[in-house]
């Protein structure tokens, strides 16, 4: 397989899996697997205690003040809008976003005082990804001199025993930027490109997920079989030849790679539809969640190392928003996606192992590439970081419970045990039972250092850094599950405290309004109304009051919008009055369903801009109403090839309005604007035939 193709790669196709999985004689590199890094001693009880590894890798960058190293006395600008909660760790708090993730901060170690210092995507997750700093000629592109991925030297120096051809795995896809730039530090590099990691792309959230490849070119098995006797007959003559040791130690692993082949082994592992419902919903339903479960999946199958990609939308072009890289609209992207999905991903993992008996053979690192800036930008969002970051890591041979390094007060530089990558590499290879000290031979023969940091000794251990405990402030209803579908937090509006002033910020999110002087919106009791029985609702009905307003406002904040099409539409019942205060109220004011930009960044819905509305006319019902009525309005907000910014947040309202020539004339008692939902439908996303995943 060429480099070029390497660079391209779209799916781990069928013979590739061949090359992998050792059925043809120079497809193993059996001369590393002979001569292979002899296991170190006197490093303690937590050597080679991982026998699994989980990397979680989130790209993008997250920030560090809205997960794991709040800062509730720094000023609003650097603070964000967030509050610290009290992990189960006395002493400890993370960002309140993640609420199940403080609930098992026993189980896991934080580092606070990562750094790189460097700003930049691809060298920086170089760095992160390899342990050493990137030295290339372009850090966006993929070559043969890059330094080796740590992956890279796990598959060679240590593969599974029981499924040696997947021993390094990278799903859901590659790590990949705008203008689908496949950046350094993912592949092989200067060890030689056998040593890449196999990538499975694919989106296992989806019901027809597969893994194609566990029939390579479409032989049968009766074929391989037979192919598989002619080889062991050409191994017995070979096994005369001065080399019989690679033949036989080339032998064993072929046998374990026709094994997996025909066992179905490794198809089965890939098979996420086998998990019961209440496992995947517990991982989230989600590209990552799913992506997170088939992690365990592989490991509890043999796969030595799985990495799980942060994965990007197919088609996303949204330039300055994707992934963790939240250079607008930080809080909107934290709180509505990317905190809710992580949070339950990663927590439901941890729990999933421990339950499973494979938390303690199995190292699970979190971790972006950088961080984000501590202050604020004029678009609510935070910039590339690169001195200071966090990660987390879990399971084999991590005492969890603590915390290790600080930041300074505004969470910009490290203020105490700065950490580079290349300790975090070293770390993940001495718990998976490699010295550190190790070298590697490349194609060229130079000895080469695995690392040459050391290992973080003050993160392991057998025992959590402390015994005590108390109650986790978090509240999981504050963050509940992601859900895609879900544009807006309250369509309907029923519950309590369901319909808030406008003087209250967005967040959290939710229906905020502003009476005029002659309407109030108020939520209605349940009611029936001909034959139509409401549940409590939201309703316009007549009012007097100080206001010098000439406009009634209900809207609320979308949730992490993207360019696309919307379609926001009603169900409401206008009743009540003559038929000529009914003429007089539709002569006198004007409904409208609402698109609209925050021009704040307080997001006020009385600080707000138009960006579309429809202007539509109640049809006043009689007793003998069966259906309320439907108004729906549809609009694009596109941005051809390029990136629609939303501003400081995108919204939705329902609104009556003063016309210009209405008079004073009192609206009649009597009438009333029963709304009995608003809800929101992301219909389509714009593709750029440009970036494809």
């Amino acid at each position: 397989m060429s480099w070029s193709s390497l660079m391209s790669i779209k799916l781990f196709d069928r013979r590739e899996l061949m090359r992998v999985g050792g059925l043809t004689l120079g497809g193993l590199g059996i001369a590393d697997l002979v001569n292979a890094a002899p296991r170190s001693d006197g490093y303690g009880t937590s050597f080679g205690k991982a026998k699994n590894i989980i990397f979680l890798y989130l790209c993008g960058g997250p920030p560090q003040h809205e997960t794991f190293d709040p800062k509730p006395d720094a000023p609003a600008e650097i603070r964000g809008p967030f509050n610290p909660i009290q992990t189960n760790i006395p002493g400890v708090n993370f960002c309140e976003l993640l609420p199940r993730t403080a609930g098992i901060a026993d189980k896991i170690a934080v580092i606070r005082s990562m750094s790189t210092d460097d700003n930049i995507h691809s060298s920086s997750g170089h760095w992160v990804l390899t342990g050493y700093k990137y030295q290339g000629p372009n850090s966006r592109t993929l070559q043969p001199s890059d330094w080796p991925f740590y992956g890279s030297i796990i598959k060679r120096y240590k593969p599974s025993e029981s499924m040696p051809g997947l021993s390094s795995i990278v799903i859901p896809d590659m790590v990949r930027q705008n203008e689908n730039v496949t950046p350094a530090g993912q592949m092989g590099g200067l060890m030689g490109q056998q040593w890449s990691p196999e990538h499975f792309v694919g989106d296992p959230s989806r019901s027809d997920y597969k893994i194609e490849g566990f029939e390579p070119l479409g032989i049968t098995l009766d074929r391989m079989k037979s192919r598989r006797s002619l080889q062991s007959k050409i191994e017995d003559r070979l096994r005369n030849a001065e080399n019989s040791k690679a033949v036989d130690t080339l032998s064993t692993y072929q046998q374990q790679a026709y094994e997996l082949l025909t066992s179905g082994k490794a198809r089965n592992a890939f098979n996420i539809q086998e998990e019961p419902d209440q496992i995947r919903d517990r991982y989230g339903r989600n590209r990552w969640g799913q992506s997170v479960l088939l992690a365990r999946r592989l490991i509890e199958s043999g796969a030595r190392l799985v990495h799980v990609n942060w994965p990007r939308e197919p088609g996303d072009n949204a330039t300055d928003n994707p992934l963790w890289d939240t250079h607008a609209q930080n809080p909107d992207r934290l709180e509505d996606v990317l905190c809710p999905i992580f949070d339950v991903g990663y927590t439901a993992l941890i729990e999933d192992l421990e339950q499973r008996g494979l938390l303690d053979e199995t190292l699970v690192v979190a971790i972006g590439e950088f961080g984000r800036t501590p202050k604020i930008n004029p678009k609510s969002g935070r910039d590339h970081w690169g001195p200071v970051f966090c990660a987390t890591l879990a399971g084999a041979g991590i005492s969890g419970g603590q915390v290790y390094g600080s930041s300074d007060e505004h969470g910009a530089y490290p203020k105490s045990d700065k950490v580079d990558p290349g300790h975090l590499t070293s770390t993940i290879f001495h718990l998976a039972g490699l010295d550190y000290q190790g070298t590697f031979t490349d194609p060229a023969g130079r000895e080469l250092a695995y690392s040459k940091q050391p290992v973080l000794w003050d993160l392991l251990g057998d025992q959590p850094a402390t015994a005590e405990r108390t109650e986790s402030t978090g509240d999981v209803a504050r963050v509940p599950d992601f859900d895609e579908s879900m544009m807006i937090r309250q369509t309907s509006f029923q519950g309590r405290e369901v319909l808030k002033p406008a003087t209250v910020p967005s967040r959290p999110k939710g229906w905020r309004f502003i009476n005029s002087k002659s309407l109030e919106a108020e939520i209605h009791k349940p009611t029936t109304i001909g034959k139509l029985e409401l549940p409590q609702h939201l309703a316009f009905k007549a009012t007097k009051s100080e206001s010098t307003s000439t406009s009634t406002f209900v809207g609320q904040e979308v949730r992490s919008p993207f360019p696309g099409t919307y379609r926001l539409h009603a169900k409401l019942v206008a009743v009540g009055g003559t038929a000529a205060s009914q003429k007089a109220f539709n002569d006198s004011y004007s409904c409208h369903l609402v698109y609209f930009q925050f021009t704040e960044k307080a997001k006020q819905i009385d600080k707000r801009s138009v960006m579309a509305e429809l202007e539509f006319t109640p049809t006043f019902a009689g007793e003998a109403i069966t259906e309320p009525q439907a108004v729906e309005f549809t609009r694009a907000f596109l941005a051809p090839r390029g990136n629609f910014s939303f501003g400081l947040g995108f919204g939705v309202a329902i609104e009556i309005r003063e016309k210009p020539n209405a008079g004073n004339s009192p609206v009649d008692a009597n009438i009333a604007i029963h709304v009995l939902n608003v809800d929101l439908e992301f219909v389509g996303k714009e593709r750029n035939p440009d970036i494809t995943v």
